[in-house]
């Protein structure tokens, strides 16, 4: 009796899997769904896996071609539906990218992805910080400052990774798990830390360390 609970649990589990797969599969959006005909562009072989994180302003998102964004991903052009943005589009993503799960990319501005750039899980990408300068207002509640965000074709960004307004990463960066992004880093850099600095650089011939 227990032989034949045991096989009954299985065989019931692998169903329940194989239908949530299915349902997985059908739910995510692909090029010629309704949904992704919201966004500025969703390019040909791009996917968004099910389920979705919080999705705003579509219509200031552009997303190339050959790109996964994964389960839990928020993609947002400003932080109400139908806001009205300056710039057109505000985020872009390039093509063959991977956004990894439960990530979020939160633009007002610019953000500018490359082609072929990957994260980990649960990175956070934004070009806008809260105002802080009156001291007798809520910070909560003060004018935003935003300053345009890249990160450069064939980058890696770790897991836990937060990229700040103004970054400005090169192209073949490695930005370490867990690091904090500010400011500008060349191209070919290893960036680690809180905040992040280059820990290591690609002089031509080799990586190695840089001078103090």
């Amino acid at each position: 009796m227990l032989r034949l609970r045991s096989r009954c649990r299985s065989v019931a589990g692998a169903t329940i899997r194989s239908v949530s797969r299915a349902l997985n599969r059908t739910a995510s959006i692909g090029p010629n769904d309704y949904a992704a005909h919201r966004y500025k562009r969703f390019g040909r072989g791009s996917i968004i896996n099910w389920p979705t994180g919080n999705m705003y302003g579509e219509r200031w998102i552009s997303i190339g071609e050959d790109t996964m964004i994964a389960a839990d991903v928020t993609l947002s052009a400003g932080m109400l539906p139908d806001q009205e943005m300056l710039t057109d589009p505000v985020v872009m993503i390039g093509d063959r990218c991977l956004i990894g799960r439960g990530s979020a990319i939160v633009g007002h501005y610019r953000i500018d992805i490359g082609d072929d750039v990957f994260t980990g899980m649960n990175v956070y990408i934004t070009d806008q910080n809260h105002g802080y300068e009156d001291p007798d207002t809520p910070i909560g509640i003060q004018d935003p400052q935003d300053d345009p965000v890249v990160i450069g074709a064939g980058s890696w960004i770790g897991s836990g990774a937060v990229v700040l307004p103004g970054a400005r990463i090169g192209r073949n960066c490695v930005v370490a798990a867990n690091s904090v992004v500010r400011g500008e880093f060349p191209s070919h850099s290893v960036i680690a830390g809180v905040p992040a600095k280059v820990v290591r650089a690609y002089d031509g011939t080799k990586w190695d360390r840089p001078q103090d």
